[in-house]
Formats: C-alpha cells, sequence, structure tokens
C-alpha cells in the first residue's frame, strides 16, 4: 500500500514539477505559496470516451465572466498584503491558481498538484527521482465554488490537512468536520438559507410549491433541509425534482411538462446558474411566465440567468443574495487588466478574447476555429470599460468579497505565526511555528484560532465548525427601464443571529411580480377560505394542503380569510347570519316593562286589592254573626298569609338579583304554608264540635284560640327551617343561562332542587290533609257549606301545582318564573274565591 502511495505521489509529483498541474493557471512564485480554484468556465464540452486510443483531456466550455472577477480579487488580495507594510513584511505571498471549469474532474486534477508538492519533501522520494529543485509548497488553497466540488476537494485536502477555505460552498454537509478535517468558508451554510425560504414561503401565505434542486451535494442537503422546514409549518411540495446542466433534452422537456401542469405557482430552485439555465431556456421556449422563482444564493444573481432575453420568464423572482462588501481600489484594478501586461494570468487572454469578440494574435483559440472564424484580431489594446460584462459589475460584491475575506484570513493566520511569541503558541508546549518551514497542518491550527477586524471593521472569526456567521440580503429581480437588463432591488434582509420571529423583513412594496404587478401571487392547494368559514376536510388521494371550506358552527365565527380553526364566540355574544363576527346576545328575564310582566304584576295587585278590601270587610263587620262563624280572628290570618302569597308573586318579577332569588322561594312557600294552615284549623275545629254533637266545655278548652294559633304556628314554624336549612347550605343566586343561541336568560339557580321540592312537597301535605277534613266535612248541615268550598280550593290547588311540576321543568329561562307566578296566582284566587266569596248563614254561630 505504501508503495503504490509513493507511486501515485510520484506521478503526481513529476507532473506539478513539469507543468504545475493544469496547463492554464495564474500563477507567481513567493516565499508562501496559496492555491486557488474558481470556475473560469461555466462547464466541460460533454464528449464520449471510446477508449479505443488514449483519453483526451476534457475542454472547458463558456467562459464564466464572474468567476474571472473572483480570481482577480484573490490577486488582488495578495498584492495588496505583499505591498502592505503592517502585514507580513518581508515576505512575499505567491500564487498557483487554477480553473475547475464547475467540474470534479478538472478541479481534483489541479487539487492533486497542490497535494504532491506538499508531500515530495516528506515521503523521502530521493531514491524514485531527484527533488531537490521544486517550488514552495502549497500552505492553503481558496475554494472552491461549487459545493460538489469542494466536496470532492475537501476530501482530498483533508488527508494532509491543508486548509481549504471556500467562498461559495454552502452545503451543510461540509460542515462535518469529522468528514472535512481541514475545510472552513467565508460563507453562511444553507441551513440557515433553507429556513429561510420557508419562512419567506410561510410571510406570503404560500402553501403548495415546487422545488427543484441540483443534483450534487449543494442541492440535495439544501432541498433535504428546506423540506424539513415546510412539514413544520405545514406547507406542501407539489412536485420534488432534481436538475443538472449534464440532463438530456428530452429529461428537461419532461420536467418542464411537469411544472407546466402543475397548479403550484411557486418554484423553490437550490441549484447553481449553470444547473438551472436549461430549465430556464426550456420555460421561455414554452413561454411560462406566470411563475415565480425562489433563487437560492447560487444563482440569485447569475449571469447566466440574469439576461434581458429570460426576463419574461424569471422576472420578480425572489433571491438570496450574501452581504456585500467593500473592496477599497478593486474597481480600479479590475479596469487595468490587459492580455500584456498580465502574463502570469493565462486567463487574461481568453476573458480579452471573450469580452472583445475577438481573437489575439498567436491565439490558440485561433489556431483551432481555423481561417474561417469570424472573429477579428484584436490588439490586447481595447478599452475595457467601454463593454458591459459581468466582470465590470462591481456594485455588489458578494463572492468576490468573500475571496478577499478567505486571502486576508490566511494572511492574519500567517501573521499571527509570524508574531508568535514562544510561550504562547499554539502547539506543544506552547511552542510556536517557524513561518520558513511551517507546514499546512500548522496554519489549519491557526486558522481555527483565528480572531481579528477586516477593512469594514467586522470582527472575523471562524466558529466551532469552521463557518462564518452572516446575513442575507433579499433580492428582487426588475426589469431595467434603459436598455432591458435584470435590476437587482434589494426589498428585504434576513438576520440569522435576531431572535426568532425578527429574522425576516420584507418590504413589500419595492417588490414587482412577474416584472410588473405589485399583488401578491396566488399558490395554494385551494382557493383561500371566505371569513364565516374555515379549512375543512381534506380532499381525498391530495395532501393535507388541499381542503374543502366548511361553514363555521352557530355560536362560532372566523373574520379573515383562509382561516384554519374558527373561533368561539364568547359567552356573551353569538355568531351573526354570515359567521364574520359575534354580536352581544340580548339579555332577558321576566322583566316589568314587558306585557306579559305587567299582566301578571296587575293580576298580583289586583289579589292583593281584593283580599285587602275583604279584610277590610272583615274588620269593619267583625262583630255580625257572619264574621263571628267564620273565626274571625283566624280568617285575619288567613287573609293577611293569602296578601303574603299574592305579594310573593312580585319577587318573581323584574332582574334576578341573588338577594330576591333567595327571597322570593322562602316568602312564597312560607306565606302557602301559614294560609293552609289557617284552613286546617278552621276545617278541623268545625269538624270536631260537629262530630262531638253537643260541645262541651272541654271541647270548647281543647279548640281555644290559643291552640289554634299554637297549631298553625307549629305547620308554619317547619316550613321556616326547610327553608333556614336551604339558605344556610345552598342559598339560590343569579344566574346568566347561556344555553339559548342568541338569549341569555338571568334566572334563578334554586341551589338544590331537592330543596325545593321539600318546600312545595309539604305544602302539598298538609294541602293534602285539609283536603281530607274538607272531604270528611262534606255532609254537615246545608248552612255550613263552607266545607265544600274549602274542598274546592284545595283541589284547585292540586290542579295548579300538579300541572307546575311538568311545566316548571320543561321550561326554560323567564319562563320558568312565569309559570311559578302564574301557579301561585292561580292558587291563591281559587283559595280567596272558594273561602271568602261564598254564602253564609247569618243565624249560624259556632262560637
Amino acid at each position: 500500500m505504501k508503495l503504490v502511495l509513493y507511486y501515485v505521489i510520484l506521478l503526481g509529483s513529476s507532473y506539478v514539477i513539469s507543468t504545475y498541474g493544469p496547463q492554464q493557471r495564474a500563477q507567481m512564485t513567493g516565499d508562501i505559496l496559496f492555491g486557488g480554484l474558481f470556475p473560469i468556465h461555466f462547464g466541460v464540452a460533454s464528449k464520449h470516451q471510446d477508449l479505443a486510443a488514449r483519453p483526451e483531456s476534457t475542454q472547458c466550455v463558456r467562459f464564466n465572466f464572474r468567476g474571472f472577477r473572483w480570481l482577480q480579487a484573490m490577486i488582488f488580495a495578495i498584492d495588496e498584503i505583499n505591498n502592505s507594510s503592517s502585514l507580513l513584511p518581508n515576505i512575499t505571498l505567491g500564487y498557483r491558481i487554477f480553473d475547475t471549469c464547475n467540474a470534479v474532474s478538472k478541479a481534483l486534477e489541479a487539487t492533486l498538484s497542490f497535494v504532491a508538492q506538499n508531500k515530495i519533501d516528506s515521503l523521502n522520494l530521493d531514491e524514485f527521482c531527484n527533488c531537490t529543485d521544486h517550488i514552495p509548497s502549497t500552505i492553503a488553497v481558496v475554494g472552491a465554488a461549487g459545493s460538489a466540488i469542494s466536496t470532492a476537494v475537501a476530501n482530498l485536502l483533508g488527508l494532509f490537512y491543508i486548509p481549504q477555505i471556500s467562498y461559495a460552498s454552502s452545503s451543510r454537509l461540509l460542515s462535518n468536520k469529522n468528514q472535512y478535517k481541514s475545510f472552513m468558508r467565508t460563507i453562511p451554510t444553507d441551513e440557515y438559507q433553507a429556513t429561510a425560504m420557508a419562512d419567506i414561503i410561510e410571510y406570503f401565505q404560500w402553501n403548495w410549491v415546487i422545488a427543484v434542486a441540483s443534483d450534487d451535494d449543494y442541492g440535495r442537503p439544501g432541498i433535504e433541509k428546506f423540506e424539513k422546514e415546510m412539514e413544520e409549518r405545514d406547507i406542501c411540495i407539489h412536485l420534488n425534482e432534481l436538475i443538472s446542466q449534464y440532463f438530456e433534452d428530452h429529461e428537461i422537456q419532461a420536467l418542464a411538462d411537469r411544472i407546466e401542469n402543475s397548479t403550484a405557482k411557486v418554484i423553490v430552485v437550490f441549484a447553481s446558474g449553470p444547473d438551472v439555465e436549461p430549465l430556464i431556456k426550456e420555460m421561455v421556449r414554452r413561454n411560462i411566465t406566470d411563475r415565480i422563482w425562489l433563487a437560492s444564493e447560487a444563482w440569485a444573481s447569475s449571469s447566466l440567468i440574469a439576461k434581458p432575453e429570460y426576463l419574461d420568464v424569471v422576472a420578480g423572482t425572489i433571491g438570496f443574495a450574501l452581504k456585500a462588501g467593500r473592496i477599497p481600489g478593486f474597481r480600479q484594478f479590475l479596469q487595468q487588466v490587459q492580455p500584456k501586461k498580465d502574463s502570469h494570468n493565462e486567463f487574461v487572454r481568453e476573458f480579452w478574447e471573450e469580452t472583445f469578440n475577438c481573437y489575439l494574435q498567436d491565439s490558440p483559440r485561433l489556431q483551432e476555429s481555423g481561417s474561417t472564424s469570424l472573429r477579428p484580431l484584436c490588439t490586447g489594446e481595447e478599452d475595457i470599460t467601454s463593454v458591459e460584462t459581468p466582470y465590470l459589475d462591481y456594485t455588489h460584491l458578494r463572492i468576490s468579497y468573500n475571496v478577499y475575506v478567505a486571502v486576508y484570513s490566511i494572511a492574519h493566520a500567517l501573521q499571527d505565526i509570524l508574531t508568535c511569541k514562544p510561550g504562547h503558541g499554539l502547539f506543544a508546549n506552547n511552542s510556536c511555528a517557524d513561518i520558513k518551514k511551517m507546514e499546512a497542518w500548522q496554519v489549519l491550527k491557526q486558522l481555527r484560532h483565528l480572531n481579528y477586524t477586516n477593512s469594514m471593521g467586522e470582527k472575523m472569526h471562524f466558529e466551532e465548525n469552521a463557518d462564518l456567521a452572516a446575513n442575507y440580503t433579499i433580492i428582487n429581480w426588475h426589469r431595467s427601464g434603459e436598455h432591458g437588463s435584470v435590476l437587482f432591488e434589494e426589498v428585504g434582509y434576513y438576520n440569522v443571529q435576531a431572535r426568532r420571529g425578527a429574522k425576516l423583513f420584507i418590504d413589500k412594496t419595492k417588490i414587482l411580480w412577474n416584472g410588473y404587478s405589485s399583488e401578491v401571487p396566488f399558490s395554494n392547494c385551494s382557493e383561500d377560505c371566505e371569513p364565516g368559514t374555515r379549512k375543512g376536510i381534506g380532499i381525498d388521494s391530495m395532501p393535507t394542503c388541499c381542503f374543502e371550506c366548511t361553514e363555521c358552527s352557530d355560536g362560532e365565527y372566523s373574520n379573515h380569510r383562509d382561516a384554519s380553526v374558527c373561533t368561539k364566540c364568547p359567552n356573551n355574544s353569538w355568531s351573526n347570519g354570515n359567521h364574520t363576527f359575534c354580536f352581544l346576545k340580548e339579555i332577558e328575564f321576566l322583566s316589568w316593562t314587558e306585557p306579559f310582566g305587567i299582566a301578571l304584576a296587575i293580576c298580583a295587585v289586583l289579589g292583593v286589592a281584593l283580599t285587602a278590601f275583604v279584610m277590610g270587610v272583615f274588620v269593619k263587620f267583625r262583630n255580625t254573626p257572619i264574621v263571628k262563624a267564620t273565626n274571625r280572628e283566624l280568617s285575619y290570618v288567613l287573609l293577611f298569609s293569602l296578601i303574603c302569597c299574592f305579594s310573593s308573586s312580585l319577587i318573581f318579577i323584574g332582574e334576578p338579583q341573588d338577594w330576591t332569588c333567595r327571597l322570593r322561594q322562602p316568602a312564597f312557600g312560607i306565606s302557602f304554608v301559614l294560609c293552609i294552615s289557617c284552613i286546617l284549623v278552621k276545617t278541623n275545629r268545625v269538624l270536631l264540635v260537629f262530630e262531638a254533637k253537643i260541645p262541651t266545655s272541654l271541647h270548647r278548652k281543647w279548640w281555644g284560640l290559643n291552640l289554634q294559633f299554637m297549631l298553625v304556628f307549629l305547620c308554619t314554624f317547619v316550613q321556616v327551617m326547610i327553608c333556614v336549612v336551604w339558605l344556610y347550605n345552598a342559598p339560590p343566586s343569579s344566574y346568566k343561562n347561556h344555553d339559548i343561541d342568541e338569549i341569555i336568560f338571568i334566572t334563578c339557580n334554586e341551589g338544590s332542587v331537592m330543596a325545593l321540592g321539600f318546600l312545595i312537597g309539604y305544602t302539598c301535605l298538609l294541602a293534602a290533609i285539609c283536603f281530607f277534613f274538607a272531604f270528611k266535612s262534606r255532609k254537615l248541615p246545608e248552612n255550613f257549606t263552607e266545607a265544600k268550598f274549602i274542598t274546592f280550593s284545595m283541589l284547585i290547588f292540586f290542579i295548579v301545582w300538579i300541572s307546575f311540576i311538568p311545566a316548571y321543568f320543561s321550561t326554560y329561562g323567564k319562563f320558568v318564573s312565569a309559570v311559578e307566578v302564574i301557579a301561585i296566582l292561580a292558587s291563591s284566587f281559587g283559595m280567596l274565591a272558594c273561602i271568602f266569596f261564598n254564602k253564609h248563614n247569618p243565624d249560624v254561630n259556632i262560637n
């Protein structure tokens, strides 16, 4: 195994020494060497290798102006450091920068040269080759751009602990330090971006989206995290698709078919510009312009997509862009590029030819294309500022600034090594590394403890997972009025460090949907439920976001669109007919002002008046035989009790209060018992006198007035005790009954139905005894027909109160009080009429 490793390193080292990796590169020697990996081309030409002959190196195609600007940012930073008197003085930094062509194979080809050169000295290969004359080791690598490429590069660099700082690889998989030991980055991980995308979808109240991801280590983990965020928010993904720039035409067309047939209007794309370009081209060809694109930072400002010819489809795109930085002097540096001056940068020649659509003299591409090429020759002295390309778009330096920060981070780590004092170092026994003999792993250790302030005054340090914390700027693609190009308008931001709920800010007034509309597009599986309805049962065989709207139940309401649940109205309110709001319920009780209450009150007052009139007659004619014959004293008490009976009915009218609720039943019960006790004593006295044939002095003494009053008192006292026990243990109280839909009935909660039953039951028991004695007295002489009328009054009493029981329990609200008032009045009028309105013989006297 060791021999195999030697052999691989030998091949790599011989390749490095002879050609320094891939032939096309930017290179400058120095005391310390930085490596660089940049996508100067968007891809490689698809070429079938049948292995009939020696395989040829794949050719890179489509020049990437932004990628070249990123490369220039690295060169500018290194030149700036070399010219600095405070940072790494007397040390010259060099670089070797290669083109990854946005392909893993090209990136690994370049990375192999970094690794092999670093291991020549440590592997003792003198017996295999002469390695005394070689270039300095690469102590750190800046790059690569794509996450899939950085993953492959990190696996190789991590074997030898060569630090790698990526400026654009945001895959969350790269945060795994157990697998990618030497990887760091100056761009936030997709862990934040996926959450931010979900927050935007939730912010605009969309629940039906399409997810598209590149089929690599950038797209798959990003969209996986996005899916989890969607599940937490109960938002549905209708389609979940993978895409690649190497897809066949029929695969792109099939994907476009599915998107075109989908009812989802929002397309979330987690991919790079080259990967998403084929899909955009197909959408443009089909003229599908009713979709909203949500772009990840990898293509949110991509020059491949942000073209005027694509704007009908992609205008209105919402994208995530990294926070822009400031690089003083970088603008002038970009404008000074020229093929003749930048001989150390072999990419400048191709950049110049692609910018001016020409060929330089002795250009390899001129020879490849032949004499029939339509491109003219160029001198190499053309004015670079006269041509508009993404290369000179330095208004928002995002990735370029990340490259700048990455280079300075390595330089500051080297500065820390240079200024390290023995006894304060990071290595064994607090020793320091020797900058003249340092190795890559020592730079990696220093980078992990890096802490400095950059040119913008920001504190720079790598977190535990070697990621730099950062925020996103949210941009909206507008159409520029001048020449129809894309204008990236900042419409908000996403602050990763802010508290939950305050991370996202969007100014909706700045957003133009589809390039012209200010109305937020609709992207939901089902139409929003109108106010007064809620989301109901889901539609069969469809995701949970697809539902039917259900009208709110009575007593519930929803006052906004797309309500998930209906809100129950407060106890004192009820929903209107459309269930959009609640109104206060009407409060009802047996009122003094309503006709029914007035009628009952009049009847009660009439009863009191008639009874008082009868009492007045009895008092006036108290010495007449007829008054004496009716047991005058008991008649007074009886008339007084009837007045109390009529008066007690008035307590049942009006708004129930706690005191009226506690007074009315005892008042009614005691009044009736007092009344019936008087009738019972009178009836029993008459019956005993006539059964004795001849009243003796014993009968007169036994049935004297004192004893009669004592019996009345004892009968009434029992009822009083029932009321006292009731009021002590379970006192009645005022109660608002909300059971009826639109009405609140204020009633009395009797506290104990059993106590009420005892009260009425005891009254009925006395009435039954009274009825028994009255019935037994029915055969008395004709002049004593009073017993017959007492019988009738008790019959009326029983009929009324037997009817009262079912009526009482079958009614509700104010009608409960009305039923009891009617029962009190009916039985009171019955006793008044039957006992005092019959004719008496004035000649009879039983005294």
